[in-house]
C-alpha cells in the first residue's frame, strides 16, 4: 500500500466566541491588521455561517476601499489595500483541481493576503502554512463559535493578536 505524506501540523489551535455580526467583523478587522504578506486565512463554515463577514473585515484591517462580497460567481476578487487581498470563494469548484487550473492559489499571492471562503472545498492543496477558522452557528440568533487552527509560527503570531478585548481568544497549545 502506498504511504500518504503527513499533512502540516498544527502550532497552536483554539476557540472565539462571536454574539453578532459586528463582533465577527472585528475579529476579521484584528486579522486584517496584523496581517502580512503570505498570509492565508482558510474560512470554513455551512451558508450563511459568517464567512464572509471575516473577509469583510479583514479587507477593513488591510485599508480596502472597494466593496468586498462573496466572489462566488467569478472565483476570486483581487482588492488593494495595505497589501493586495486576494478573496477566494472555493463554493463552485468541484474538484480542488479547478483552483489549481483557474490560478486561484498561485505564486503572486505571496506579497498579499488570502482568503479563502469554503477551503475545506479544497482538500490537501491548501498550503501547508495558513491560519483555518471553523465558524460554526449556535442556537437561534447571531451567536458564532469560531474554531482556529494555526499552521506555521506566522500564522500562530497572526492569530495570537485576536487575544484583544474583540476576540477573548482561548488558545491551546
Amino acid at each position: 500500500m502506498p504511504r500518504v505524506p503527513p499533512g502540516p501540523t498544527a502550532s497552536a489551535s483554539g476557540t472565539l466566541a462571536s454574539t453578532s455580526p459586528a463582533h465577527t467583523r472585528s475579529m476579521g478587522r484584528a486579522l486584517g491588521e496584523a496581517a502580512a504578506p503570505g498570509t492565508l486565512v482558510a474560512l470554513i463554515g455551512p451558508l450563511g455561517a459568517g464567512k464572509t463577514v471575516v473577509a469583510k473585515g479583514i479587507a477593513d484591517g488591510l485599508g480596502v476601499s472597494s466593496v468586498v462580497n462573496s466572489p462566488t460567481f467569478v472565483l476570486m476578487n483581487e482588492h488593494r489595500g495595505r497589501l493586495p487581498l486576494y478573496h477566494v470563494d472555493a463554493y463552485r469548484l468541484d474538484d480542488p483541481e479547478e483552483a489549481l487550473a483557474a490560478g486561484l492559489l498561485d505564486e503572486r499571492q505571496a506579497g498579499g493576503v488570502t482568503v479563502v471562503e469554503w477551503a475545506d472545498r479544497l482538500g490537501d492543496w491548501l498550503p501547508d502554512e495558513r491560519l483555518e477558522i471553523e465558524l460554526i452557528p449556535e442556537g437561534a440568533g447571531n451567536r458564532r463559535r469560531l474554531r482556529w487552527t494555526a499552521f506555521g509560527e506566522a500564522h500562530e503570531r497572526l492569530a495570537r493578536t485576536l487575544a484583544t478585548p474583540k476576540g477573548r481568544l482561548q488558545a491551546r497549545r
